[in-house]
Parts: C-alpha cells; structure tokens; sequence
C-alpha cells in the first residue's frame, strides 16, 4: 500500500498525537478519520482483488496442462498476495515440475504447505492473508478527538439515486448525432463572369 505526500503528513500528524498526546485541532481529527476510511477502502479493494485472483487461478488450474504458463504467473502473483497454497495446487505443479519454474513454485508451495501444518499441529492459526479484511477498531482514541464512550453514528442507508428523468426514453444514436447530409451536384451551367472592357 502507497500512501501519498498528503497521506503521510497526516500519517505523520496521527503518530506524533499517540507518541505526545495533546488535545488535537478538529481539523486533524477529519483528517485522520479521513485517512483510516481511506486504508480501510484500500485493504477491501486488495481483498476483492485477492479474492478475483484466487478465482481466476482455480479456473487455469482446471484447464492444465494447456494453461500452464498463465497458471505458473498466476501462482506467484497470489502468493506474493498471501495466498496459501492448497492440495490441487501441489498436484499441479507435481505434474508441471519437468518446469523449471514449477519446480522452484513446487518447493516454495511444499514449505508453505509445511508450515501450515506445523501450526495446525501447534493450534496455531495459519498466517495468511485474508480474503475479506478483518473489521478494524475505529478510530477513537486521538487526544482531542472523538470521546471511546461516544456512542458511534449508525451510516444511514444512501438513497438510491433515480435517473433524471426515468419516464423519458433513451434517445437513438440518430436523434443524437442526425445524419450528415451529402454535398448536392455542382449547377449545370455555372454563372459566368464577363471581363469589364
């Protein structure tokens, strides 16, 4: 996750207030609770895209060995995004390893595999990332800013917003943009112009 120059002056602003608290301005309070809605949109937009990823990896696992470079990127790009490594995608490459580069995703899987067997075994959660982020604290506990006992804000539902005009059918492409009309034949005999003499 990026954040910009904004961002981290806010960022920045946030950790100096938990570091040294002091009663905080109402503006740095917005910009905070700005910023945690922004992180909060950022990790649903990287779940739904985890989510996509894993999905679209299911479907080239199915149709291997014909996909099989497509799967090989895919499979490092959602373990590069936490995913963990399941029993089909151990078979896969097992049948892929003549491929240098299911080879090697082959061991890296294999000591995946086995460390989330390790924790099992331990009672231990396995680390991965999650597909749907975990609910996060809001942000209550700024000097200044909201008071924790504050009863939250329920978000009221948004209305749906209703077209303009519903009751107006949707204009053709030929009422929007009419047809050009075709430059018409040059006269039959053109005006001639006699010389002043």
């Amino acid at each position: 996750m990026a954040f910009g120059a904004e961002e981290l002056r806010v960022l920045r602003r946030a950790l100096a207030l938990a570091l040294h608290p002091s009663p905080a301005s109402a503006e740095d309070v917005q910009d905070c609770l700005r910023l945690a809605e922004s992180v909060d949109d950022a990790a649903r937009e990287g779940a739904r895209l985890r989510a996509f990823l894993v999905a679209d990896l299911a479907r080239y696992r199915a149709a291997l060995p014909g996909t099989a470079a497509g799967y090989l990127v895919l499979l490092e790009e959602v373990l590069a995004a936490g995913y963990r490594p399941n029993p089909d995608d151990l078979a896969a490459l097992r049948a892929l390893r003549g491929n240098p580069t299911a080879a090697a995703l082959l061991d890296r899987c294999r000591v995946l595999a086995e460390q989330d067997v390790r924790a099992r075994l331990a009672g231990r959660s396995v680390p991965s990332a999650p597909l749907v982020p975990s609910s996060r604290t809001r942000l209550l506990a700024l000097p200044g800013g909201r008071a924790a006992d504050e009863p939250e804000k329920k978000s009221e539902p948004k209305p749906q917003s209703q077209p303009p005009h519903p009751d107006r059918p949707i204009p053709t492409p030929g009422e929007v943009f009419p047809p050009r009309r075709k430059p018409g034949p040059p006269p039959a005999n053109p005006p001639q112009q006699l010389a002043a003499g």
